[in-house]
């Protein structure tokens, strides 16, 4: 399919992961992609898309991101916000620094990207916002980034609220476990990780390219009249339960 040619996408967190499989399967639709990373050599291993080296928590490096996809192809039409990470850390004994870190990262990215990005774009154009599972439920250990997530989505529903008058439409996905640099700890085989995979109804943790083609589908013509919502890929993980964290952090002595 080429639903996206002649278009102009913008991806943030673009260098691995879910950014980097929405960036590979923009540039196949035949869109005009640009991707936005503080990884540098990250970026350097994508094909067929430009790149723009930014930090997403800097508001005047997220709107030179924007500025540079505009002058390149003439417009944004599309813009997808995956830039996020964690640094784990409990309530009580957690570094406050960490906990700061992480929030600004994943809501305070999405809001800058999102603002800059919506100054950009012309009526028809979209915004597809990558949240979490854990926006919906807890993390042990990870509070900030549950909060953070969990504020991603109401930001999305607030800001498809104030877009519409611009004609643009905000939406986000909420993905499960899916196999990225981010989630690589869980996934090594061992207890957690077949923990995870008893509570998935998938059996399985998901591949980035199953959350690309969601979110390319937000972002389409297709999804017209969808705005403001948030679209679970999950496996079925929400309707059971969360695997407990604790032996992951608090590991038992030798």
């Amino acid at each position: 399919m080429k639903r996206y040619r002649d278009k102009v996408a913008l991806v943030t967190g673009g260098a691995s992961g879910i950014g980097a499989a929405i960036g590979a399967r923009l540039v196949a639709e035949g869109a005009s992609v640009v991707l936005v990373d503080i990884d540098e050599v990250g970026l350097g291993r994508q094909q067929g898309a430009e790149t723009v080296v930014a930090d997403v928590t800097d508001s005047a490096q997220v709107q030179g991101a924007v500025a540079r996809t505009v002058e390149r192809f003439g417009r944004l039409d599309a813009a997808f916000n995956v830039a996020g990470s964690a640094r784990f850390g409990t309530v009580v004994d957690g570094d406050e620094e960490d906990w700061r870190w992480t929030v600004d990262l994943v809501l305070r990215g999405v809001y800058l990207s999102t603002r800059h990005e919506a100054r950009a774009m012309a009526p028809g154009s979209a915004i597809v916002n990558i949240s979490s599972l854990n926006a919906h439920v807890p993390l042990y250990g990870a509070s900030s980034y549950a909060a953070a997530k969990a504020g991603v989505e109401m930001f999305t529903k607030n800001a498809a609220l104030e877009l519409g008058d611009r004609g643009i439409r905000v939406n986000a996905i909420l993905p499960g476990l899916i196999r990225t640099p981010l989630t690589a700890g869980f996934l090594d085989g061992g207890p957690i990780e077949k923990d995870f995979v008893t509570r998935i109804v998938a059996a399985r943790a998901g591949d980035p390219d199953e959350i690309a083609g969601p979110a390319l589908f937000l972002a389409g013509d297709d999804a017209s009249y969808v705005n403001g919502t948030s679209l679970v890929v999950d496996g079925g993980w929400e309707i059971t339960n969360y695997p407990d964290l604790r032996p992951l952090l608090h590991p038992p002595s030798p």
